[in-house]
């Protein structure tokens, strides 16, 4: 298994990985990863993943909407230079692991670390299934899915560039611990959580590593949100770089009682129970996220990041279907706008219970299960 970079792509290998332990106790699953990678630890703790091994990679840094502009951006030219060495080293360490390793099958989720991995499977002749969450493929998985034996989809298999007899939808792989909240789940997650107290919560997350923007902009939004709902507690997963500094904030920005009534995480191997717990989640748009809230049934207030074209689509088209309320980095920026936004989420219990059993029509509960069959298969051929 390869992928990485974010908590996007380490959430559904892990899921996967859980589900091929489960259906087959026997089988060794291998984690390869990016050497470097702030998050490697995660797959490296997990029970499920035998080995972790990491290769060289790089990436190719471009942004939408900068167009010809970004070809003047020097440091990110030198960047993307330095990375085709960083690639190229990759291929020669995959080439020799995997002979080394000689596994059955691979699952990619995506992420630059793939490419050398796919790159190394085709030239030992070892099948690869790619991954997509989102409804455009990453660069990565177009460069790879030539060679890859098969191409699971989130979506609508249409909807993609691949060869229609090698695409399957299967939805997001989520987490075991993921399931609809029912009001006395939802009060067991909060008592697990000491945060039993409140009558509502609020959760944020910018995913793996954290989003500065809606650190920011929750920071500013906090002690008007906090005033107006005074049986409000928040949850913010901030990421593991700027925890401590989003803590800060806070202390700077509420009075001492408010700054009770606020927990700064960054990161939580129980953030399903987090998730769970809330009444209304912040979030940023990613595929993986949006398939775990629509499975406990959320109500989200998504803020895209505005170059990742993916996630900006991800939500025009929930939103557009009234899945998620949804905020641009600009109007997110806006003074109490965000505060705004969820104060009348938090009054009103019929919108906020419209949007979550929208938002529950897009689950994919079995996507775990489906794609561990398809990797067990292809491995028993």
């Amino acid at each position: 298994m390869t992928g990485g970079g974010s908590g996007g792509h380490i959430t559904p290998i892990l899921a996967v990985a859980n589900e091929l332990k489960r259906q087959q106790p026997g089988v060794k699953i291998v984690y390869i990863g990016q050497r470097g990678d702030a998050l490697l630890d995660i797959p490296a703790n997990d029970p499920n993943i035998d080995e972790v091994h990491t290769i060289w990679a790089g990436k190719f840094r471009r942004y939408h909407g900068e167009g010809w502009k970004q070809l003047l951006d020097i440091p990110t030219q030198a960047r993307n230079v330095r990375d085709i060495f960083l690639i190229l080293a990759g291929m020669v360490q995959s080439f020799w692991l995997l002979g080394k390793l000689q596994p059955k099958v691979i699952f990619t989720r995506g992420g630059f670390v793939s490419v050398p991995v796919a790159f190394g499977a085709s030239l030992r002749r070892i099948p690869y299934m790619t991954h997509d969450s989102d409804s455009i493929p990453s660069l990565a998985n177009r460069l790879i899915a030539r060679r890859a034996y098969l191409h699971a989809v989130a979506l609508p298999e249409e909807l993609y560039p691949y060869p229609q007899a090698k695409t399957k939808m299967v939805g997001v792989p989520v987490g075991s611990g993921y399931e609809p909240v029912t009001p006395e789940l939802l009060q067991q997650y909060r008592k697990e959580l000491d945060l039993e107290e409140y009558k509502q919560v609020l959760m944020v997350t910018g995913g793996g590593n954290g989003a500065a923007l809606v650190n920011n902009v929750l920071l500013s939004n906090a002690a008007y949100l906090l005033q107006q709902c005074p049986e409000l507690a928040i949850v913010h997963f901030a990421g593991r770089s700027l925890q401590v500094a989003v803590e800060q904030g806070y202390q700077q920005a509420l009075p001492a009682e408010d700054v009770k009534r606020v927990k700064v995480l960054g990161f939580s191997t129980d953030f399903y129970k987090y998730s769970g717990a809330a009444d209304v989640i912040v979030a940023r748009g990613g595929a993986t996220n949006l398939a775990e809230f629509a499975i406990q049934r959320k109500a989200c207030v998504i803020i895209p990041a505005k170059q990742l074209v993916w996630a900006v689509k991800n939500t025009e088209a929930l939103s557009a279907r009234q899945a998620v309320m949804a905020l641009t980095e600009e109007q997110a920026e806006q003074e109490r706008r965000l505060a705004t936004v969820l104060i009348e989420l938090f009054k009103d219990n019929t919108k906020r219970q419209q949007l979550s059993d929208t938002l529950a029509t897009y689950a994919r509960p079995n996507a775990a299960h489906d794609i561990a069959a398809l990797l067990i298969e292809k491995a028993s051929a």
